[in-house]
């Protein structure tokens, strides 16, 4: 290979990696910093135990900690458990989780696949100027498993929430 071929395919390589490295870089939409899409004039969030008008208890406490995670992790914000010390508050309620067969096993006709729909709403508000930045009322997020392979509801609720909870803070981003 002569030296002007070895360095077009060396150019060539180097704009592959500088492609694959831009697109690792950019991760999963969360962005925080010089261009971070969240507000500034926030600095800490309260989130209180989210309301739960499904019959199935403790989905409620699994989303609140998902999202107080999920703030922590991937926003400038802090959570404080203190109303008082906070600069906005997040609530919100989840008001149904619908579960519904997907697929049927040919032999038993017992289900084979199901998915799990929470359906929530939410609200954020500016504890000191009143303002309400995010009013959702009506957000969902579904979740596929698959019994005979091991799967159960309880660990599709918590993949739920977490998805969840992700969504929630996206909206959290601009616009506000």
């Amino acid at each position: 290979m002569n030296v002007a071929a070895r360095n077009r395919l060396m150019g060539w390589l180097g704009a592959g990696a500088l492609t694959v490295l831009a697109g690792l870089s950019s991760g999963c939409g969360y962005s925080v910093g010089a261009r971070s899409e969240f507000r500034t004039d926030i600095k800490t969030v309260h989130v209180p135990i989210f309301q739960n008008k499904d019959f199935r208890r403790g989905l409620e406490f699994q989303l609140t900690e998902a999202l107080i995670k999920t703030i922590e992790l991937h926003t400038p914000y802090k959570t404080t458990s203190n109303k008082g010390r906070a600069d906005s508050v997040l609530t919100g309620q989840i008001i149904e989780v619908r579960q519904g067969t997907m697929g049927l096993d040919f032999k038993t006709h017992l289900p084979r696949e199901t998915q799990a729909t929470v359906v929530a709403s939410f609200n954020w508000k500016d504890l000191r100027t009143g303002k309400v930045l995010v009013d959702m009322p009506l957000i969902t997020q579904s979740v596929d498993y698959i019994e005979p392979v091991g799967e159960n509801f309880y660990e599709a609720s918590q993949e739920a929430m977490n998805d969840m909870a992700e969504r929630i803070v996206e909206k959290m981003e601009k616009p506000w």
